[in-house]
């Protein structure tokens, strides 16, 4: 089919929405687009999908122009998937009726067999003649979903496809996903404005904010090494901190920071001078709860007291939140309910944590 490969983007527009964005997603991968609402996540996905025209930019999908200088191809010649926000079926059509509307590419003779295998794909057999009020939400989802892979499109577009949805639906439909997606073999892009879903089912993150590109990358590299604050608190990261830099040990490769009362090492290659002041950041894996030998302290592990504050089960977790003596920030950390009953954790109580000094990560200044 022609236009199937990789997705190239490079737009950019200063009128009504501002936006400039560049990234690639390439066939086979699952590129989640992040961010807060009317942050520009929905235009970016109706740009590539021929809906909005960006003021200036290219978009390619394997060796045919999208959209640049002179050539602006319609929805239908771009031959795409696109899934909207609330699903976008005819109320009056039935399931198979809906995927059939996405085929008039196809000969007549072809539409049924069509409609009805891809029901099949996406677990919906025997519902082949329902009408949408007649279809719970997930089946709904199932449906466009169907709708939109049936055409055997160059690039799958997904919007906030599974916000609607309660978890147990949600996290079917992951599943559901991340099996189509490995079997697809073309570009398929998310927007989500939920991390954990894009930390899930992602290959690749863009995080957007005020229509410009925080940062880009696979989902684990952002998370573990934010450029910003801004993106720190995007990725959901809830230790941010300010210390003060103390010296570099180039034996150990040890950056060592101030810390309200203590002292604590990090990974962090040399470069500011002692006396600086930095904001760091450490994701919730970095944070250990675990017994700790008398004055252990390694590359691996930092050694801090804290005094727990609060304890708030969620099921089978637990949210803590400690206070650090010299430190005007609460450490706040998740853990599994068994660990907390294991190691007897209650309110007032003075422990040890251990901190990882190869996840504890500096940020830029913004």
């Amino acid at each position: 089919m022609s236009g199937r490969g990789d997705l190239q983007v490079r737009v950019a527009q200063m009128q009504g929405i501002p936006l400039q964005a560049q990234f690639q997603c390439r066939a086979g991968e699952l590129l989640a687009v992040v961010g807060p609402s009317g942050g520009g996540k929905t235009t970016l996905l109706r740009m590539i999908a021929g809906l909005n025209q960006p003021q200036s930019g290219e978009i390619r999908c394997g060796g045919q122009l999208w959209f640049g200088p002179g050539v602006n191809l319609s929805p239908q010649q771009r031959h795409l998937g696109y899934v909207p926000q609330h699903y976008g079926l005819f109320p009056n059509l039935s399931a198979q009726a809906n995927v059939m509307a996405g085929l008039d590419h196809l000969p007549k003779s072809q539409r049924q067999p069509r409609a009805r295998q891809w029901l099949e794909r996406v677990n919906l057999q025997g519902l082949p003649e329902r009408l949408p009020h007649q279809l719970s939400g997930g089946q709904k989802q199932r449906v466009a979903l169907a709708r939109a892979l049936a055409r055997e499109p160059s690039v799958l577009l997904l919007d906030e496809p599974f916000s609607a949805l309660d978890r147990e639906t949600r996290e079917r439909l992951y599943i559901e996903l991340a099996r189509l997606k490995s079997q697809l073999q073309i570009p398929v892009i998310m927007v989500t404005h939920d991390i954990n879903e894009a930390l899930l089912l992602a290959d690749k993150l863009v995080l957007v904010s005020g229509g410009q590109i925080l940062q880009q990358g696979e989902p684990r590299q952002v998370l573990l090494k934010p450029r910003n604050e801004a993106v720190a608190r995007q990725m959901g990261l809830r230790n941010i901190f300010d210390a003060t830099v103390l010296h570099y040990d180039p034996e150990q490769k040890l950056q060592w920071l101030q810390f309200g009362e203590q002292q604590i090492a990090c990974d962090a290659p040399p470069g500011e001078a002692p006396g600086s002041r930095v904001r760091w950041v450490i994701p919730n894996q970095g944070i250990r709860f675990n017994a700790i030998s008398s004055g252990r302290l390694s590359r691996s592990y930092n050694k801090l007291s804290v005094t727990i504050d609060s304890l708030l089960v969620m099921g089978e977790s637990v949210r803590l939140v400690a206070s650090i003596a010299g430190v005007a920030y609460q450490l706040q950390a998740e853990l599994p309910l068994h660990l907390v009953q294991k190691l007897a954790l209650t309110a007032g109580q003075q422990t040890d944590v251990a901190l990882k000094s190869e996840l504890i990560h500096l940020l830029e200044a913004e």
